[in-house]
C-alpha cells in the first residue's frame, strides 16, 4: 500500500518542486531579467494585496462567526438553512460581479474592494461555524448541563472547543479563496498584484502579467500553508483530527 503526504507535505512538495524548476525555465525562456525588473512594483503591490486580504478576513471573520453561533441556537435551527441559502448567493455570484456591485454602491476604491471580498468569503466561515456547533456531541451538552453550567459557559467552555477545527477550516478556506481573487480588485481601483496582472495583459507585457500572476499563486498557497500550520498546532489534540491523540 502506497503511504499517504499530510497536507504539509504536500503542499511543501509542490513549493519546492516550482522553486526547484522555475529558475531553469524562467532562463531558458529569457524571462529572468524582466521579471526582476518588476521586483519594486512586486513589493508595493503586495503590500496592497494583503491589505485587502487582511481586512476583508477581519470583517468576514467578526461577522461570519456570530452569525454561525446565532443559527446554531434551538429557537433558529429551522430558519439556518434559508439563511444559509440567502448568504450562500454571495458565493454564486461570481466576484467580480460583487465588486462591480460594490462599486455602484460604495464608489471606486479600496473600501468597495473590501466590501466585495467580505461578501465573496463571509459564506464558508458562517456555515462552518453553524455546522461545527451543531455537530458538537449531545452527550457533553447534557453532562454540561448536569454540572449546572449556563448556556453561555456551555458555548465557550464546550461548544466552542469542540467545533474549533471546522470553524478553523472555514477560515482558512475563505482567506486563501480572498488572496487568490484579491487581484480582481484592481478592476475596481482597489489595488493589489491584480494591477500588473491586468496592465500586463493591457499592454500585451507577458512578464509583467506574470510577475503579478506569479507571486499572487504563491501567496495564496503560502497563506494556506500557514493557516494550516497554525490550525495544527493551536487547535488541542483531543479535538484536532490532524494531531491524533498519542498511544
Amino acid at each position: 500500500m502506497l503511504p499517504t503526504l499530510r497536507p504539509q507535505h504536500a503542499i511543501l512538495a509542490v513549493i519546492g518542486l516550482v522553486v526547484a524548476t522555475a529558475p531553469a525555465i524562467v532562463q531558458a525562456t529569457g524571462l529572468a531579467q524582466q521579471l526582476l525588473g518588476f521586483r519594486l512594483e512586486v513589493q508595493y503591490l503586495l503590500v496592497q494585496h494583503l491589505r485587502l486580504v487582511g481586512s476583508a478576513a477581519f470583517f468576514s471573520i467578526a461577522l461570519g462567526i456570530p452569525i454561525g453561533v446565532w443559527l446554531s441556537r434551538k429557537g433558529m435551527r429551522r430558519h439556518a438553512e434559508v439563511i444559509m441559502q440567502v448568504l450562500n448567493i454571495g458565493t454564486t455570484v461570481p466576484t467580480l460581479a460583487k465588486l462591480a456591485i460594490a462599486m455602484l454602491f460604495f464608489g471606486i476604491g479600496t473600501g468597495s474592494a473590501v466590501i466585495g471580498l467580505t461578501i465573496a468569503i463571509l459564506m464558508p466561515i458562517a456555515r462552518n461555524t453553524c455546522a461545527g456547533l451543531l455537530a458538537v456531541n449531545p452527550y457533553l451538552l447534557d453532562a454540561a448541563r448536569g454540572m449546572g453550567m449556563r448556556d453561555s459557559q456551555i458555548l465557550w467552555r464546550v461548544e466552542f472547543p469542540n467545533a474549533l477545527n471546522v470553524i478553523v477550516t472555514g477560515v482558512r478556506i475563505a482567506v486563501t479563496y480572498a488572496t487568490g481573487t484579491a487581484a480582481l480588485a484592481f478592476l475596481i481601483g482597489g489595488g493589489g498584484l491584480g494591477e500588473l496582472i491586468f496592465t500586463g495583459i493591457d499592454i500585451n507585457e507577458p512578464a509583467m502579467m506574470l510577475a503579478g500572476a506569479i507571486t499572487t499563486c504563491l501567496l495564496a498557497v503560502l497563506v494556506d500553508l500557514l493557516l494550516y500550520q497554525i490550525q495544527y498546532w493551536v487547535i488541542p489534540r483531543g479535538v484536532n483530527p490532524y494531531r491524533p491523540l498519542r498511544s
